[in-house]
């Protein structure tokens, strides 16, 4: 019998932790039903679009939007637990930037040129490397070393990061999903018509950066 295809949309970004739990119990309930072929093409998202291109120190960040208390601890200890529950080694303190994402969307989405599987994979890449790592996907350098682990051509990534190639494509897809009305990441997505806000169960998603601080 064929594998019934479906294709499922999500948008995502890739400082968001419960976009990367997300993924994870995606990849594992797509591997309890191995009678169906998805396609899983991410779309882009940007919790804080005002962020400088070169990013802010996180600690510093995380006290504008949570003050001073022990908000973001008890956050953390949340995201922790559920990542050990999923397979992530959250690893907070060793995040020192809270990058400007544009850069990394637009390698996101010059992977799926390369293949559906490629953007996938480049996906996950950039979340373990943000989130169990610690490294500033905004940086050039790790974007370009991150292209060539999936197999991207790292000289054309490089040349096309010094450009301004796709920002307006990629700027314009973030406008469209905040006409339709999307506030918060992940959104989940697939035909047949089903879509859902949250980590897959619906109780959390990060939310964009309001103006006087605030929540994920």
């Amino acid at each position: 019998m064929a594998a019934r295809k479906i294709t499922i949309d999500v948008v995502s970004d890739v400082v968001c932790p419960w976009c990367f739990l997300g993924r994870k119990r995606l990849e594992a309930a797509l591997a309890m039903v191995p009678d169906v072929e998805a396609e899983v093409r991410w779309r882009p998202f940007q919790l804080d679009p005002t962020l400088p291109p070169q990013g802010k120190d996180r600690q510093a960040y995380m006290r504008e939007k949570f003050g001073t208390g022990g908000k973001i601890d008890d956050i953390h200890k949340q995201l922790t637990e559920l990542g050990e529950e999923n397979g992530i080694v959250f690893d907070f303190d060793a995040i020192a930037r809270a990058p400007n994402t544009l850069d990394a969307h637009r390698v996101i989405h010059w992977a799926a040129q390369a293949a559906p599987d490629t953007q996938d994979r480049m996906v996950g890449l950039l979340f373990s490397l943000y989130f169990e790592q610690g490294q500033d996907i905004g940086d050039h350098e790790v974007l370009v070393d991150a292209a060539a682990s999936v197999g991207m051509d790292a000289a054309v990534v490089a040349r096309l990061l010094q450009s301004d190639a796709d920002k307006a494509t990629i700027r314009e897809e973030i406008d469209t999903a905040s006409r339709i009305g999307v506030r918060g990441v992940p959104l989940f997505h697939h035909r047949p018509e089903i879509r859902r806000h949250g980590r897959t169960d619906g109780r959390c998603s990060c939310r964009r950066h309001p103006p006087d601080g605030g929540r994920f």
